[in-house]
């Protein structure tokens, strides 16, 4: 039996109470992963809205990962995955990618990730160090472009994430990851010495994770991710040293 939902209130609230209704039903398994909601008609009418505000609630639902619309079936409540829930920030920091700074990034990248990686000396598994040396392999005996380049990066940092045994972890920084590729393939171009001084960090960082030392990885990664935070400045100062040649052209 399809779950039964009563009319929303105010005019201009009616597509936010409706997303409400829909996902503490979600969150209390009345609606459970697999399960088809009822009908467009037959939801508007329960809601007692028009097609518009249901349509708008239910592509607020999708935007979360909470239902999927599936053309010609219906209306289908998603299985929450690592994806579903990291997704809908993840596509929110690349929208707003424009007012956030690189440096506020990194920086944020410097309160959690020092943590991550003394969590990682402790806790990882023989097939986490396994994934971490290839992952290092890989990226130190690169020798094509900057963007596949920035991706083996972030791969070594996802998966010193998932070394930390908690569950919770990739999940959060998995977002912010999501934007590095395109800043440290901006950052290679523009920096000589980075794909080295990369190598090296990540190297130490490596080294003091499989010697299950947690201070050290700890401290390598915060003067990695120091390093990183001045390499993007001074990338930064060569595209407004670019811009400003251009204009003055």
């Amino acid at each position: 039996m399809n779950q039964k939902f009563t009319p929303v209130g105010k005019p201009q609230l009616l597509s936010h109470s409706v997303v409400e209704a829909i996902e503490n039903s979600i969150r209390k398994n009345d609606l459970r992963p697999g399960m088809r909601l009822a009908s467009e008609l037959d939801l508007c009418s329960q809601f007692g809205v028009s097609r518009t505000v249901l349509r708008e609630a239910l592509r607020m639902l999708s935007g979360r990962g909470l239902i999927r619309i599936e053309k010609g079936r219906g209306i289908f409540v998603s299985e929450l995955s690592a994806e579903t829930v990291s997704t809908p920030l993840q596509m929110y920091l690349h929208q707003h990618s424009g007012d956030l700074k690189y440096i506020d990034l990194i920086k944020a990248r410097q309160l959690i990730e020092p943590s991550i990686a003394a969590e990682a000396a402790l806790y990882h598994t023989p097939d986490d160090a396994r994934q971490l040396q290839e992952d290092f392999d890989a990226m130190s005996s690169w020798t094509g472009g900057n963007e596949e380049l920035a991706n083996l990066d972030l791969a070594f940092h996802q998966h010193i994430a998932i070394a930390s045994g908690n569950s919770v972890v990739p999940l959060l920084i998995a977002p912010i990851h999501a934007l590095m590729p395109q800043i440290k393939s901006s950052v290679h171009k523009a920096v000589e010495d980075a794909k080295y001084s990369a190598i090296e960090w990540h190297r130490r960082i490596l080294d003091a994770i499989l010697e299950r030392d947690p201070e050290a990885a700890r401290v390598n990664m915060e003067y990695h991710l120091v390093e990183s935070g001045k390499h993007i400045s001074r990338m930064l100062a060569a595209q407004t040293s670019s811009e400003a040649l251009e204009n003055a052209a």
